[in-house]
């Protein structure tokens, strides 16, 4: 019995060497709690046991045993204990600090990452904890749905920190794509900027104009938060570029966005840098950018002196509202929908004189340029070739007599502003006192009251 019980305890002895509880102590540090002599340990548990170092406070090898290695005397595998906001943000410390400590790329430092990740996704549910939130809620216009996607890629635009999809349920105004938190959604403060456009749609058309912190009682224009004096000099030019307004570099900065292209600038020293505007004047410019609100012509009509492209884009516009009544009486023209070639921009075959934000700055890019003449070309083929009515519809120049087959659109032609009759330019200009087709309906209708009055005699 001896011998099988010695045998017992060198096993146990081997057993304990190779995973030794680093909570236990040495049995002569052990008290009982009525104050005793504490039982005598095995032999061989108490033997290896004086002969184990204890960790030091600094050792991150002895750190890492103290919660992060896996023994079977230690908690489960993932089993976080802390149960309040404080402890696990303690525990976040600690692994942070046992992470600089470990040797690079080693196996313990990447079990360490791990539970760090872990102690994080527990921080933000204890946090953010999950609901059974509605899926549509409407807050100062805005129309926000429940998101489902689990990408953490997002970032909330009220408070500026990452939204994780994983735990946290998070928002999206299908209006103005404003992102939140759900806990954030009653600190939402903006109206949305899709019902602004809708209801005024306008540009900021003065180059900084600078209102100054003081009227905003030196708080952000978007957030309302205090705007401190180390912001305060760039906040203030970042929201001068948009709304004349200033904020805090978490509403004001460029973040994710990337800069936009300022209105005002663009129109009166055709600059299209992209500049830093606030959140909120970005959305509203991204929404506006395709609206033509800009009518050139009253807004900075010296313009068209120095840009060319302006005047040929203009020119170029001018024809297709020529061509226009061609195609709206053509029934070839009507099924294959021509017009549709300028859906993206409905307001070429409506006027020539406004423009949007988009045009100026595809002009500026010498894409709109080429688009536009493409669009020119297929409407004149289709005209002047390929349709037999619309060729009918053509003019001969009634004071020459010769020549082709004219139409308005053509580069040397002129069109009578009373009766639409189209004439060789030169032809015009040389007989600009008259106008053949006015003179004939002039004489119809001086012919037409004559008749009438001889029929009430």
């Amino acid at each position: 019995a001896g011998w099988v019980a010695m045998a017992y305890d060198e096993r146990l002895a081997r057993f304990r060497q190779a995973h030794l509880n680093p909570f236990d102590k040495a049995p002569e540090q052990q008290e009982r709690p009525d104050g005793g002599v504490p039982a005598p340990a095995p032999r061989g548990a108490h033997s290896l046991a004086a002969q184990q170092p204890d960790p030091s406070p600094g050792d991150p090898e002895g750190t890492m045993d103290l919660g992060l290695a896996e023994d079977h005397f230690s908690r489960p595998e993932g089993l976080i204990l802390a149960s309040d906001v404080q402890q696990l943000r303690q525990a976040i410390e600690e692994c942070k600090r046992v992470i600089l400590a470990l040797p690079e790329h080693s196996e313990r430092q990447k079990d360490a990452v791990v539970r760090l990740i872990h102690l994080r996704l527990k921080l933000q549910e204890l946090k953010d904890p999950c609901e059974d939130e509605p899926n549509i809620r409407v807050i100062l216009e805005h129309r926000f749905y429940k998101e489902k996607s689990k990408s953490v890629k997002q970032m909330c635009d009220k408070c500026s920190t990452i939204i994780w999809g994983l735990i946290q349920t998070w928002y999206t105004c299908t209006g103005c794509y404003y992102r939140c938190h759900s806990k954030c959604l009653p600190l939402v403060s903006k109206p949305c900027v899709r019902a602004k456009v809708s209801h005024q749609a306008e540009y900021q058309l003065s180059i900084c104009p600078e209102s100054g912190l003081d009227s905003q009682d030196y708080r952000c224009a978007e957030c309302r938060a205090p705007v401190s004096l180390r912001e305060a000099v760039p906040a203030v030019a970042w929201g001068w570029e948009g709304v004349g307004l200033g904020g805090t570099g978490g509403c004001m900065g460029l973040g994710s966005f990337g800069g936009a292209c300022v209105p005002a600038r663009a129109i009166h020293n055709w600059d299209f840098e992209p500049r830093k505007v606030s959140r909120c004047s970005m959305r509203y410019l991204a929404l506006m950018v395709s609206r033509p609100v800009l009518k050139l012509r009253e807004i900075n009509p010296l313009l068209f002196n120095y840009v060319e492209e302006l005047v040929e884009i203009r020119k170029l516009r001018q024809d297709i509202l020529l061509m226009k009544p061609y195609f709206i009486t053509c029934k070839e023209a009507m099924e294959a929908r021509l017009l549709l070639q300028l859906q993206d921009r409905q307001h070429f075959v409506e006027n020539d004189e406004m423009y949007s934000l988009q045009d100026l700055i595809d002009i500026e890019a010498g894409r709109l340029s080429c688009s536009l003449t493409e669009i020119h070309t297929l409407f004149a083929k289709h005209i002047k070739l390929d349709c037999e009515r619309c060729q009918a519809k053509g003019f001969v120049c009634e004071l020459c007599k010769e020549g082709d087959v004219l139409f308005p659109f053509d580069s040397h032609t002129s069109v009578c502003t009373d009766c639409s009759a189209v004439f060789h330019r030169d032809c015009y200009y040389d007989n600009s006192t008259t106008c053949p087709k006015c003179a004939r309906l002039s004489l119809r209708k001086q012919s037409l009251f004559q008749d009438s009055g001889t029929k009430a005699e």
